[in-house]
């Protein structure tokens, strides 16, 4: 699983772009653990967040929200560093001095996700009946240890294209929801034939690279094979005999020689997008969705993006969705009902409306266009109608399983390695700890 590296793209990738592109909540979950107004427990808890960008406020909006509904509760948030927080937040758990809850990453093969803080007794378990609905659109499995959940999702976004289309079709370039791979080829041809590239690519960059193949991959392996984790699990599949894969990595190959991408695109870093996108040379890239959210907000209104999926090398597109940014209790607070409450109230209806109007994400499992913002609209369809794959790593058994992906896209367009070596590295080290 590589979620952290994946956050840190969604922000890496706003903040390079922005720099030069020029409802009350008080019906909260009625299920809780217990409620949150025993007076034998203190009511004041400490709930530790990811600041990756450094300007998120929807963690401490929610509190507030709680707050206002459950007088007398007090949830101070502690805004931790991006970069050292999986080691920060691990390291304040396994010395006994946890925050009450805090957030982390769902499943496993991450230093901050949430299955080993469960399995060493570290994690409060939740048993609010209500969590186990509300989480299972998401993949239930990813927020459970044996079988008991341990954690709730921040909210759910589309791994895709980040487009800015205003800007692609004042050059006479057409991409949409419905656009089949033929079609993007005939995207990149137009916006070459301006002296522009579709997309910009960070070559040199793991996880851009990897989230790109992982895009592809939802449809031309997850889409008919939802179980493929599990089958490559139990060892019923790999990753070298599977078509989809080598489809997926054929693909890439074929959007750089057709000129998708912008020149020096294989050893690019994320300057690529800084410059590109500062001369409008590229109207496209490969992140989460909530760098849309955060350019368009960033940018005062004066760029408006939309996330698009990968269409499919052939057959139907899905979507790829994450919903792996998670918040657990701590196994040792000293107000166990009210942080487990307040857990409830995060993964409920309410809850999830307050942290999707901030965070660019939307609630788990939606099926009502209200609850999308902006950027989604072109593919509000899809996500209603959860035509939808969850990111494929969620049960990867490590990161380095993802690495050598986005390192072998990169050796694939230099023509240092081929499709068979790298999925044949990617079956090494699935069964490598």
């Amino acid at each position: 699983m590589i979620n952290n590296a994946t956050r840190r793209l969604r922000w890496a990738a706003a903040t390079a772009v922005v720099v030069l592109a020029g409802v009350s909540a008080t019906a909260c979950s009625s299920g809780s653990s217990g409620g949150s107004g025993s007076a034998k427990e203190p009511q004041s808890i400490t709930f530790a967040v990811n600041n990756a960008s450094g300007t998120e406020t929807y963690f401490q909006a929610a509190a507030k929200d709680y707050e206002s509904a459950h007088p007398g509760v007090k949830i101070t948030i502690q805004q931790l560093p991006a970069e050292s927080y999986p080691q920060a937040i691990t390291t304040r758990i396994e010395g006994g001095n946890a925050p009450d809850l805090f957030e982390a990453e769902s499943g496993s093969g991450q230093t901050d996700s949430i299955q080993g803080y469960a399995k060493a007794g570290d994690l409060l378990q939740l048993t609010d009946p209500s969590l186990k609905a509300e989480l299972e659109p998401a993949g239930l499995s990813q927020f459970q240890y044996n079988g008991k959940i341990y954690a709730v999702s921040l909210g759910s976004a589309v791994n895709g294209i980040v487009y800015n289309d205003a800007a692609a079709k004042a050059s006479g370039v057409t991409l949409t929801a419905s656009s089949t791979f033929p079609n993007v080829l005939q995207a990149c041809a137009a916006a070459k034939a301006k002296g522009k590239s579709l997309f910009g690519l960070a070559g040199s960059i793991p996880a851009n690279t990897g989230i790109l193949a992982l895009e592809i991959a939802t449809s031309a392996v997850y889409g008919s094979n939802p179980n493929w984790d599990a089958q490559r699990t139990a060892n019923k599949v790999t990753f070298a005999g599977t078509p989809g894969w080598t489809t997926t990595l054929n693909s890439i190959v074929q959007l750089f020689k057709a000129g998708c991408f912008q020149a020096g695109a294989q050893s690019a870093g994320f300057d690529a997008l800084t410059n590109g996108s500062s001369r409008g040379q590229l109207f496209g890239f490969f992140a989460p969705s909530g760098a849309a959210h955060d350019i368009n907000v960033a940018s005062g209104g004066h760029v408006n993006l939309v996330a698009l999926p990968f269409p499919a090398p052939s057959g139907q597109t899905w979507a790829s969705v994450s919903s792996d940014v998670s918040m657990a209790g701590s196994a040792h607070t000293k107000s166990p009902k009210l942080v487990a409450s307040f857990l409830s109230y995060l993964a409920s209806p309410a809850g999830q409306k307050v942290l999707a109007s901030g965070s660019g994400y939307f609630p788990v499992g939606t099926t009502n266009v209200a609850d999308l913002s902006a950027p989604y609209k072109p593919i509000a369809s899809m996500i209603t109608s959860r035509q939808y794959r969850n990111y494929p790593t969620i049960d990867w058994p490590n990161g380095k399983v993802y690495t050598d992906l986005g390192n072998g896209v990169q050796g694939l367009l230099t023509g240092q390695t081929t499709v068979k070596a790298v999925l044949q590295q990617m079956d090494s080290d699935w069964t490598t700890p």
